[in-house]
Parts: structure tokens; sequence; C-alpha cells
């Protein structure tokens, strides 16, 4: 997508309507702000607009200063559950997310408020919300971002946390503790099982500085959604600032055509069986400006790990095969 279209979520809903269906941060239409744009496609490469999550004084107010962005679309039990950050930006303690929930995958969502927050946690820049359930039906949110100098003076935790929700995916189940399952220079976590593994996706770098942005995606692994994740080397997800996590699977090429590669949304399997996966980026071809929606195949080796053809984003690639039914 050659717009504006930063921090990307998917939806595949074939089985219900035929279509796809993408959701990202808010945007600028004109004069007006959309906030969390909602675009359709059948084929995951030609999108349309078609709604916006929190039309007029449907958007949430429980942080009054704040702004919504990274939107993780699910479909939980009959509803079209939306997780989203809201916060006010570099204001740590202010930074949350919520959820809200919709018969439709257009919207309008009613809110149903903060979920996740520095308050009720104890981790600050509580960003970037991810949900996953299990094959035993347990559900769980991933949630966290990068660390800021202050935190630990303000008795802050970073990082990428999990904590398991309660069956309708509405709320904290009771009981259940924030484990941190990725360092503190990392945030856009998303899950994906393949397998007897547990994939983290998570984001490290700057993610917004145009042509200057270090974003860039790494992977890691695990038997547990709980972790521990590592790489293929061993190292585990959770590292210092003494230095970055070894394996990244998706960065800039070298011609700075794709700059800052990052918060990657879910994967999707095609009908030929090949996975595919959107990230954002931003694109020499329009000057940098926005954050473009880009597509990839992701490939497996033969020991189950996750990677990109040459680690860089494809100028040209083959297109998913969809049939339409």
């Amino acid at each position: 997508m050659a717009s504006d279209c930063p921090d990307p979520s998917v939806l595949d809903n074939r089985i219900r309507d035929g279509y796809f269906y993408a959701y990202s941060t808010r945007i600028r239409l004109g004069d007006d702000l959309c906030q969390i744009p909602v675009y359709q496609s059948v084929n995951l490469v030609d999108w349309g607009l078609v709604g916006e999550a929190f039309p007029d004084e449907t958007c949430p107010s429980w942080e009054p200063d704040g702004v919504l962005w990274a939107p993780d679309i699910n479909y939980i039990d009959g509803k079209y559950v939306l997780y989203y950050a809201m916060g006010v930006w570099g204001d740590h303690d202010r930074s949350a997310s919520g959820v809200a929930v919709s018969d439709s995958p257009t919207g309008p969502f009613e809110d149903k408020g903060m979920l996740v927050s520095m308050s009720n946690t104890g981790v600050g820049n509580s960003i970037d919300p991810n949900y996953f359930e299990d094959t035993d039906g347990r559900k769980y949110l991933y949630w966290g971002s990068l660390r800021k100098a202050d935190d630990v003076e303000k008795g802050r935790k970073s990082g990428i946390f999990v904590v398991e929700l309660s069956g309708d995916g509405l709320s904290i189940k009771s009981g259940s503790e924030p484990v941190k399952v990725a360092g503190d220079r990392m945030e856009g976590a998303y899950v994906h099982k393949r397998g007897k593994y547990y994939y983290l996706f998570a984001s490290e770098g700057t993610c917004c500085e145009g042509d200057k942005s270090t974003y860039h995606i790494v992977v890691g692994r695990s038997k547990s959604p709980l972790g521990p994740f590592v790489s293929h080397t061993g190292m585990s997800m959770i590292v210092g600032d003494d230095g970055l996590y070894d394996e990244v699977i998706l960065t800039r090429d070298s011609g700075d055509v794709f700059c800052g590669p990052g918060h990657n949304a879910e994967i999707v399997t095609d009908d030929k069986g090949h996975d595919w996966m959107t990230y954002h980026a931003y694109w020499k071809d329009n000057g940098y400006k926005g954050r473009c929606m880009n597509m990839d195949r992701v490939f497996w080796t033969r020991s189950g790990w996750p990677y990109f053809k040459d680690g860089v984003p494809s100028k040209t690639t083959e297109a998913p095969l969809f049939k339409r039914k």
C-alpha cells in the first residue's frame, strides 16, 4: 500500500465474508484525522478504505490527551475485537492499551476501556498490544515497548510482557501476573504458533524518522507462550543495553529503497500453503512520506526458523494466491 499505513494489523475474514481487512495507526485524510482506518482486500495486494474503527464521538476518551495507534484486530467468539494503544507520545505513565468490540469488521467499535497500563501492571509505555489464542483456548495479551531513561528511577518495568486474559478476551484473568518475554529495546510484539513452537516477532530500533529510521524485525521461539524466547544460537530475547539481539530477519536494503521495516502484522497462509507477512516501511519513491504497508513471503528453514529472502524488503515479488469462493 503506497499510502500511509503505519503499524498494520491484518484479519483473514474470508470464511465469513470473503475479505481480508487491514487496520492501522490513525492517519490524516485531507483535513480530517481517521481514527484507526479500515481497509478491505480480496488478495492482500489491492486495498480500499472502507471504514473507520472509531468515527466521530465513538473515539475512546479514557486518556483525554491521548491519541490512537498500533491496532490489533481479532475475531473472538462471534465478535470483532480490536486492541489498540492510546497515550501521550513520550509519556510512559500515560500510554496504555485498550479494547473495543464490534459486530462488523468495518466498525464502528464500542470501546470497553483501558486494559493494560502502568497503573495496573507496572509496565511503562504499555502500548502495541497483540492478542494470541492458544490451541487449548487460553487467551493471552502481549504488549510493551522501549525503555525510557528514567524508567528505573520511576519504578517502571519496560520491554515486552505477556498476561493471560479472561475467556472473552476483554480483561486480565483474575490472578494472572505479567511475565517479561523480551527486552527493553523491543516493541511491536506478534506471536505465531507453528508446530510445537511459539514464535515471537518484535521490532528494534527507531520507528518514525523517515530514511533515518533503524527499525528492523527480530524473532525468537519457545515451547511455551510464556517463554523463554530465544534465537537459534540460544540468545534470550530479554537482552539489555549491552548488546542487540542477534536473530534479525528483516532490515533496510543497501540502497535505502525501503527504510525502517518493522511492526509486522499477522502471518497469512495462501492457497498454495505459502506464508505472507505485512509490515510497514518508509519508501524512497514517495520521498519517505509516511510508512507504507509492505508484504513479503515468509520462508522457513528445515529446523523451523522463519526468514525473508535476502533479509530485506523485496522490490518485486510473486503475489499470494487466493481462490475466490
